[in-house]
């Protein structure tokens, strides 16, 4: 499987990805005009109310696809919070978030999954105006450690939201004269095949990462990611024992059964614009680093937008 995911990869990142341009000045695209951020963002935002239940706000970030939705009053659509797959891996048994269905549900996660998502949302919400410039996008995301953020208007409604995943937009399909290299990160914390998802959802929690490679004689093998973790506890046989009193067993699975397509992955020399691209048409949040078939690195979202900002 390393041969031909590698051979595929390769061919589509040397065919396929990169416009024939001169190299691409960042700063020509960052643009600190008034306003700006409303070209990049995606104004068809989808809210929740906070009485909308925590199984409510899963089922809707499925159907949409979301990994983060704001939670805005129902009546007046003013921003109220935010959750994220994380919040919710978080929530049933990944981390601090658990102790809400321990102490206020006395362990009763049929209740605590019934209750409103207000009780996991993030309350300190940082937002963005209509206003605001792709720059102070970007300073804030670094600066706040976030991935996602709330466009509002004058009155606290929300009107759109901005992700990390915007700006790969910027840069995709053109010569940066900047590689991968330069951004991935290269102390990447990884799982075997045998680890549960109970140890793999405190992992992610525990070191803020929202993916983990999956390694088996150190060969990788697959990459399981908190929306793949949320998936497979809110569907229905592995959700009935959640709800029941088996969620011993539920976190037992090994994260193995997870992984559910080839890994799609580049090299340390690839220019920026070209992952990039690759990670849009893939619809990825990120791309393993293989050298000779072995795991030197990964690139995230996040880390295009570092690039983006030096």
């Amino acid at each position: 499987m390393k041969n031909q995911t590698g051979n595929a990869v390769s061919k589509e990142v040397r065919g396929g990805y990169i416009r024939n341009q001169g190299p691409l000045d960042f700063k020509s695209r960052i643009s600190e005009h008034q306003g700006d951020i409303m070209t990049i963002a995606s104004k068809d935002v989808v809210t929740i109310p906070p009485t909308m239940s925590v199984i409510g706000a899963v089922k809707t970030m499925f159907s949409k696809g979301f990994r983060r939705i704001p939670v805005a009053d129902a009546g007046t659509n003013r921003l109220k919070g935010i959750v994220t797959s994380m919040d919710i891996v978080d929530f049933l048994g990944g981390g601090s978030r658990h102790l809400i269905v321990k102490n206020r549900f006395k362990g009763n996660l049929l209740a605590a999954i019934n209750g409103s998502i207000s009780e996991i949302m993030e309350e300190n919400v940082i937002s963005l105006n209509e206003k605001d410039s792709l720059k102070d996008a970007l300073n804030i995301m670094i600066k706040e450690n976030v991935g996602g953020i709330p466009i509002i208007d004058s009155d606290s409604r929300v009107n759109a939201i901005v992700s990390e995943r915007d700006f790969l937009f910027l840069i995709s399909g053109v010569m940066t004269a900047k590689t991968v290299s330069e951004y991935m990160s290269k102390d990447v914390i990884t799982a075997p095949p045998d680890m549960t998802v109970g140890m793999a959802s405190k992992s992610m929690v525990n070191n803020g990462f929202r993916r983990i490679p999956i390694i088996r004689d150190n060969v990788l093998i697959g990459i399981i990611t908190a929306s793949d973790i949320l998936r497979f506890l809110g569907s229905g046989e592995m959700f009935d024992r959640l709800v029941t009193g088996n969620a011993r067993e539920v976190f037992e699975v090994p994260v193995r059964t997870l992984i559910k397509k080839d890994v799609l992955f580049t090299t340390s020399d690839v220019d920026l614009g070209e992952a990039a691209g690759m990670m849009l048409d893939k619809n990825v949040g990120s791309l393993p680093v293989l050298e000779d078939g072995e795991l030197k690195g990964i690139i995230t979202e996040r880390d295009f937008v570092r690039a983006i900002a030096d």
